[in-house]
């Protein structure tokens, strides 16, 4: 926990292009918006947010938003992800703001190794940190 993200990565600035990306997001149902910044490997900065459906299994959360947006723009060596969830009760503490399963599995495949992600108000992680021995196809 709490990666060294190194002097390549402006954190503020990442965080303030994912809380701006959680300004797009559609949560009629939950009313939990996020959003989520990803850093890609020629400096450029792809937001996604929580796009929610009535059938719930249709849902996007925002870091596969964003991770499937650069992907699909033909970015490669995402750097870092940061991701927020501006209107979090308190009461769900740290647990309640990290990335789901799904967002990590899919975090491990397209970002960097070493790769840093950045949770608005919690700290840094590493991949490896947040899914250890994930899913690997002939790996």
């Amino acid at each position: 926990m709490n990666k060294d993200v190194g002097r390549e990565v402006d954190v503020e600035a990442l965080l303030v292009e994912a809380r701006t990306a959680a300004e797009a997001s559609y949560s009629p149902y939950s009313k939990f918006a996020v959003g989520a910044a990803v850093l890609c490997g020629d400096g450029s900065i792809v937001r996604g947010a929580n796009i929610e459906n009535a059938s719930y299994g249709l849902t996007i959360c925002a870091e596969r938003s964003a991770l499937f947006g650069a992907y699909s723009l033909g970015k490669r060596g995402m750097r870092a992800i940061a991701v927020t969830c501006p209107g979090a009760d308190p009461a769900l503490g740290v647990r309640g703001v990290m990335p789901c399963g799904a967002c990590r599995q899919v975090i491990a495949e397209l970002m960097d190794a070493d790769g840093v992600i950045l949770v608005d108000g919690v700290g840094s992680f590493g991949v490896e940190d947040l899914l250890p021995l994930g899913f690997a196809l002939g790996a």
